[in-house]
């Protein structure tokens, strides 16, 4: 149990420093993907198989962070700029 917390954390620290030279649809992308995965995981473990739950999750989770982006991206008018905003 307590390797099990460790593991968590690390991952958790290593998921959260990676994001650092993203852009901000890289950033939502993952962001959702990793909520995603988290919330598969645990809901997948009800059933006996939080492996598939988390996968799933994370593929759903990454899908509903790139399209949250776009739409904030076309409603903000911000579609075609660069990472500057130029």
């Amino acid at each position: 149990m307590q390797s099990t917390r460790l593991a968590i954390m690390l991952a958790a620290g290593l998921a959260l420093s990676g994001c650092a030279g993203m852009n901000q649809t890289q950033q939502r992308t993952a962001t959702g993907a990793l909520g995603g995965a988290a919330l598969g995981g645990i809901l997948g473990s009800f059933s006996g198989n939080a492996g598939l739950g988390a996968l799933l999750g994370a593929g759903v989770g990454g899908g509903g962070g790139y399209l949250y982006d776009q739409s904030q991206q076309s409603s903000h008018g911000q579609r075609g700029r660069g990472r500057n905003g130029y």
